[in-house]
């Protein structure tokens, strides 16, 4: 069956060609298994690269935007479906809702608000699709160090390091959604780390 993935990722045209070469990459992967490519209706940067890419691949491309960016240069206004939101949170909520996973490629202060959002509700259990860090480049390397001390000095439990799945390959991070199956975690809250 295919899925509709959500993926979060930079509007910035100013970074390395590596970023962008990944974001093509992901778009031809994410067409070619006929798969639904959801993200935040942006022209510009990493999110307008990989949108382009999955319409090259004849792929499908599901935008959805607030009306306050709903503008012509930053809008990507060829999305087979473009929803218009009021602001910000309805967007995240239509995205969360609508997504089956969510792949977060390199970015900036939205994409890590969006991957930390995504991953808190995840631990919260508000849902339990697979979640996947791109991480490009070691792009990520040091916030999932941080993330390692957060659980290192409890402030949440060994077991929300299995709530997101962390690669630098295109193939793997699609393999693992593919194969996802639900982590299966004890009654009690994640966020309650005593003994």
């Amino acid at each position: 069956m295919n899925k509709v993935i959500c993926v979060y990722s930079s509007s910035s045209a100013a970074i390395d060609p590596v970023y962008f070469d990944a974001a093509s990459a992901l778009g031809r992967e994410i067409a070619a298994k006929g798969d639904l490519f959801l993200f935040g209706g942006g022209l510009t940067g990493l999110m307008g690269a990989c949108a382009r890419s999955v319409h090259q691949h004849h792929g499908h491309v599901i935008g959805i935007i607030p009306e306050a960016l709903h503008v012509k240069g930053i809008v990507y206004d060829r999305c087979d479906e473009l929803v218009v939101t009021k602001c910000m949170r309805e967007r995240k909520a239509i995205m969360d809702e609508r997504s089956d996973a969510f792949i977060a490629l390199p970015g900036g202060y939205g994409t890590l608000e969006e991957i930390l959002e995504i991953i808190t509700l995840k631990q919260l259990r508000y849902h339990n699709k697979p979640i996947v860090i791109l991480n490009i480049n070691h792009f990520y390397d040091k916030l999932l160090e941080h993330f390692g001390k957060v659980i290192c000095q409890q402030f949440a439990k060994i077991e929300c390091s299995e709530l997101y799945f962390v690669t630098g390959d295109i193939s793997s991070a699609l393999d693992y959604i593919d194969s996802y199956e639900p982590p299966v975690f004890e009654k009690r809250w994640l966020t309650d780390v005593e003994d």
